[in-house]
Formats: structure tokens, sequence, C-alpha cells
């Protein structure tokens, strides 16, 4: 094998500048557990998979990445929720950046419908929606 594996921290680092640009609050992998901590009234949270090297070809370079990252939208009532879904949405319809790949426009796959979470106090609503981020060496 000649070429580079790819990495899921470049992808996951681009997804998360690019929500930040939106003027979202992002957190990776959950929300902070320290005493105290209260969420605000809108944030995500990035929880992405840990990607797969695909085969460019028959002769198994694999060099291509794919990878899917699921963002929860949360907020303290439905509207929060969904205008934070629709700035998750437009931030990722501009596509992201790795240096040395080419990346495709990250793919909306969509998610469920929103849900409250009781188990926190206040209770949160959430929804989880999903998108495919792949790359091509550039």
């Amino acid at each position: 094998m000649t070429g580079t594996l790819p990495d899921v921290l470049p992808h996951l680092d681009a997804v998360k500048e690019a929500l930040e640009g939106a003027d979202l609050t992002v957190y990776v992998g959950g929300t902070p557990t320290s005493a105290g901590w209260s969420p605000p009234d809108k944030f995500c949270v990035l929880y992405p998979d840990p990607g797969m090297a695909v085969r460019e070809s028959l002769a198994d370079e694999r060099t291509d990445f794919e990878s899917t990252m699921q963002i929860t939208c949360a907020g303290g009532d439905v509207e929060r929720v969904l205008w934070v879904a629709g700035r998750v949405r437009w931030a990722l319809a501009f596509g992201i950046t790795v240096d040395g790949r080419s990346c495709w426009l990250p793919e909306d796959l969509g998610g469920p419908p929103v849900a409250r979470d009781d188990d926190v106090t206040p209770p949160v609503y959430f929804v989880p929606v999903q998108y495919r981020v792949c790359s091509t060496p550039a």
C-alpha cells in the first residue's frame, strides 16, 4: 500500500470548526459533567464514529475516507432545537476543509423527531441528526 491512510481527527476538527463558525456552542462526545454545569439554552453535541478507510480501486489502496457524524441538537424548547438543527444544516451546506484532502459536501442523513429528556433538570429537548462525511486525497 503506497497511499496515506486517512484519519478521522482532521475531519472531526473540520466539522466542529464549521459548526462553531455558525455561532453554535459545540461539545464533542457529551456535555460537561462538572458540578454546577447547566446547559445553555441551545447547543449541539458532536458524536463521531471512527470512520473507515475505503478502497479507491481494485488495487486495494485505502486512501478514501468515510465517516458518520451525529450532531445532537439540544435546547430549552422545541423551537430552539429546530433553530440549532437549521444552523447545523446551514453550516455543513458549504462543505468542510481538511488539509491534503478533497472533501465531498457532507450528506444530510436526517434524524428522528424532536424528543424531551426529563432525566436532567431543567428538561432539555433534543434531536440527533446525522451527516456522512467523505474525502479523497487531494
